[in-house]
């Protein structure tokens, strides 16, 4: 099964997972302060719909989509709109596999692997434009 599909079945399985993307927040956020004073003004209920969005975006582009939307997301986080630093990117990764590895009761070693290699592609776009 290619990696992306692996990705897929899992991110299926979390999204129909009551709180996956609360909980999400609640690791991201705890794991920097840093992280945690860039959404002190943030309407986390859209922030949430941006990061559905988001992580689909980063699978659409392993899958060979164009990388529009991850250039537009790099270019609105780099230092001159909202800052956000490559390191901060190395934490929402963190949080994020942490994440799934609670919310995804099938998720295999090798699913997590793919997890890792899927979004990294498409992180690495968007921290080019820090």
């Amino acid at each position: 099964m290619k990696e992306t599909d692996r990705v897929m079945q899992s991110y299926g399985r979390c999204c129909a997972s009551d709180g996956f993307f609360d909980d999400f927040y609640a690791t991201f956020l705890a794991s920097s302060p840093a992280v945690s004073a860039k959404f002190a003004d943030t309407d986390m209920t859209v922030q949430k719909q941006l990061l559905r969005a988001g992580i689909m975006n980063l699978v659409l582009f392993a899958r060979g989509m164009p990388d529009t939307k991850l250039q537009a997301l790099g270019k609105s986080h780099s230092r001159e709109h909202l800052n956000i630093s490559p390191d901060l990117y190395d934490l929402w990764l963190t949080a994020l596999l942490q994440t799934i590895g609670r919310h995804d009761g099938k998720l295999t070693p090798t699913d997590l692997q793919a997890w890792r290699a899927v979004l990294i592609e498409g992180i690495e776009v968007i921290k080019s434009h820090y």
